[in-house]
């Protein structure tokens, strides 16, 4: 177990002013506190926050950070209390300590609503001062370390915790090694199996090669030295076994496949120079085509720098190499924590912060904003891990602003991240000066134009092209908005119907006092159920006027020829079976009904299952979040609503000259089972203008078969006659219109 003066000589070598005398109350008080309590391993408890300290000082973090990793367990596991830590560290310490008590209580391995919550409050408790997180990653490291003494059972949740928030987390502030370790931990509890395997066999790969990484080592430092860069310092290493075998899921690679297991840094005095070392590796060894990245002009959001190259090397093997400065490659080895404002400038103990310039903390704190969008959990949680796992491509604007998105993005996912406005209304997209098809995936260096519409509403089908959380997020709560609004407005036309057939006048102001005997808060809520369907607009009626009689006439049917149809406010329709008739007293209702323009992708209004075409009889029915279900009159389905006289609704159709929409119909042909009979028929549809949907067929007896087919036609004049020409082939014995 680490002493107290070890601790102190820890944090001189990087800060010589250190404060002595913090850091020696803060052992003593932990010590104290702690006294005899054992973790499960038996050792001391104390152990464990003097490591906590230990791995923060390779981070060289300040005395104030190595205090709370001494004293982060005391208000959570002893008598300490936080007013009695204020009054002896100052009131910095203290909420940093209360933070990190907070974030232990959390379960972030758990049902999604719950872990989405637990994940806000840890983000939230981290956006303030995240040398929280820095404490908390290094508690939890060492937590990994030791985790053999638990149960198997609590080793797997604390494992898969582990690699789901904070390695990502660790990854996303720059701590690569920290990621690397984390990852590894975890992938050996949750995964034995695969980690001894990948373990046994980087065993044997290692012995097969002893002393291959110092060869090439010493021929890669030979070579840059001999070409004048004096100092760089060339480091090579065996990839971790979680890392062998992400690349072999991803992949779909064997063991045997794998042909980078070594990686390479070399490590010199500034940017100039990386160049130079690039150079020169590139013109003694081949390159990998399609391996080169430059991380140095267009650095990762988390701040990180290096060039990325894979080469032929010595021995005919692949080396990845990665080239950076010394500050670099402080930056990748302890990321956020490289970044504190002491190292820059003398700041007052206990004030160290993180600087603003840091691109990580801009991505934590992007992260934060995303929290007041007003997404539910789920999605938040859905967005905060998009955001944590996956990489990166970097774009930019007609401006020259650089966009840094996931690998796979798209151009809408590039629109929302510039505004969500303009992924809104985004409709097209120039890459590079050509129009390209929004699902583009785009790649690193491309120049992005979108291309803008006032009218566009996101289509929920982007939903699925996306990859970026705040894109989905966006194009989620857009579609939820433009059906809430489709709703509404067909909810408002229901109403104004309703109440002028009972002589009475609609307005929104009347439904403010009886809002609360109709179940919503808000009266747009209000109205858009009616369009739902959830909600009569009778018991709108009869809540905003209880004295309303609501008198309905039943016509009887004088002979055969003759059915009722009721409207929604219970009126009852005498209707004929003649068509001209019929369509007389539908489309000639004028105010009366509905106009329905029945287009199928109308979040509030579709069809029944055999369809609809201009020309049709129809009738409305509302149906519990569908909307209008649009059926012609002589559907038999329509039986089944006879006892429900208030959902029945008055429509017609409103279909202007320029209409460019088909509709479907279900025809039923009975034909003979002879060649060429599907060819006949097809070709009468196709001379007719008719578009084929669905086609379906069976044997219905010896000589006969039976096509249902799903057709798409303009009205219902061409739909006759394509019925008639079918009719008079040779090979057909019977041709209908089906309804269901």
């Amino acid at each position: 177990m680490m002493r107290q003066y070890e601790l102190v000589e820890r944090v001189q070598k990087y800060k010589p002013d250190v404060n002595e005398a913090l850091l020696n109350k803060a052992y003593v008080y932990a010590m104290q506190k702690h006294g005899q309590q054992k973790r499960a391993s038996g050792d001391p408890y104390i152990s464990h926050p003097l490591e906590v300290a230990a791995i923060l000082t390779e981070m060289h973090l300040d005395e104030s950070t190595i205090a709370v990793a001494l004293l982060h367990d005391t208000i959570e596991d002893t008598t300490a209390t936080r007013a009695e830590i204020d009054d002896l560290f100052g009131e910095d310490i203290g909420a940093l300590v209360e933070g990190l008590t907070k974030i232990k209580k959390l379960d972030l391995v758990t049902k999604k609503a719950k872990q989405a919550e637990n994940l806000r409050k840890l983000l939230l408790a981290i956006s303030d001062d995240v040398r929280v997180l820095l404490v908390k990653l290094a508690d939890r490291l060492h937590n990994m370390r030791t985790l053999d003494h638990m149960s198997a059972e609590k080793r797997a949740r604390i494992s898969e915790e582990t690699m789901d928030i904070y390695a990502p987390l660790a990854g996303r502030m720059g701590m690569q090694d920290m990621r690397e370790e984390l990852e590894n931990l975890s992938f050996r509890h949750i995964n034995p199996e695969a980690f001894e395997t990948v373990t046994r066999r980087l065993g044997e790969l290692s012995a097969r090669n002893e002393g291959l990484i110092k060869k090439i080592e010493d021929e890669l430092g030979e070579l840059i030295l001999a070409r004048g860069l004096v100092g760089a310092v060339v480091k090579g290493r065996q990839k971790k076994p979680y890392s062998v075998f992400k690349k072999m899921q991803s992949k779909s690679l064997s063991f045997e496949q794998l042909s980078d297991v070594w990686g390479f840094r070399i490590i010199v005095a500034d940017i100039p120079d990386c160049y130079r070392a690039l150079g020169i590796v590139h013109t003694r060894w081949r390159v990998v085509p399609g391996r080169f990245k430059d991380y140095i002009s267009t650095p990762k959001q988390n701040d990180y720098q290096s060039i990325h190259t894979t080469i032929v090397g010595p021995s005919r093997q692949r080396i990845e190499l990665q080239i950076r400065t010394r500050h670099m490659h402080e930056i990748a080895e302890y990321g956020i924590a490289a970044h504190t404002l002491y190292k820059d400038s003398v700041e007052p103990a206990g004030d160290t912060k993180l600087s603003p310039k840091s691109n990580a903390y801009s991505w934590l704190r992007r992260t934060i904003e995303s929290l007041a969008e007003g997404d539910n959990p789920e999605e938040f949680l859905e967005h905060t891990k998009l955001e944590l796992f996956q990489d990166q491509v970097f774009c930019f604007t007609p401006k020259g602003q650089l966009i840094a998105l996931p690998r796979g993005a798209t151009p809408i996912d590039f629109a929302y991240a510039v505004h969500t406005n303009i992924g809104d209304t985004c409709v097209g997209a120039k890459i590079n000066g050509r129009i390209m098809p929004l699902v583009t995936r785009l790649t690193n260096g491309d120049e992005v134009e979108i291309v803008r519409s006032g009218i566009q509403v996101p289509p929920p089908a982007w939903e699925e092209i996306v990859v970026t959380g705040k894109a989905r997020a966006a194009i989620r709560r857009a579609t939820r908005a433009a059906v809430r609004k489709q709703y509404s407005g067909l909810g408002y036309r229901i109403l104004e119907r309703t109440f002028e057939r009972a002589g009475k006048s609609f307005t929104r102001e009347a439904m403010k006092p009886v809002l609360h005997r109709l179940g919503h808060k808000d009266i747009e809520d209000a109205i858009a159920s009616v369009g739902r369907g959830e909600l009569s607009s009778l018991d709108v009626l009869r809540a905003v006027f209880p004295d309303h009689q609501d008198e309905r006439v039943t016509i009887k049917p004088q002979d055969e020829g003759w059915f009722n149809m009721r409207s929604a406010a219970g009126m009852v329709f005498k209707l004929p079976n003649r068509p001209k008739d019929m369509f007389d007293m539908l489309e000639g209702e004028g105010p009366e009904a509905l106009p329905i323009r029945g287009l199928s992708g109308n979040a509030e209004v579709h069809f029944s299952a055999s369809g609809a075409v201009p020309g049709d009889r129809i009738v409305g029915i509302m149906e519990k979040d569908k909307g209008i279900t649009i059926y012609p009159i002589q559907s038999p389905s329509l039986q089944k609503f006879d006892d429900e006289p208030e959902r029945w609704i008055d429509v017609r159709w409103d279909l202007d000259e320029a209409n460019n929409t088909r509709f479907m119909a279900r025809i039923q042909i009975n034909a003979l089972n002879e060649p060429g009979t599907l060819a006949e028929i097809a070709q009468s549809i196709a001379t007719s203008d008719i578009n084929i949907r669905t086609l379906s067929m069976g044997r219905v007896a010896a000589d006969f078969s039976e096509f249902q087919l799903d057709l798409e036609v303009w009205d219902l004049r061409q739909l006759n006659h394509l019925i008639t020409q079918i009719r008079e082939l040779p090979s057909v014995s019977t041709v209908k219109r089906v309804f269901e």
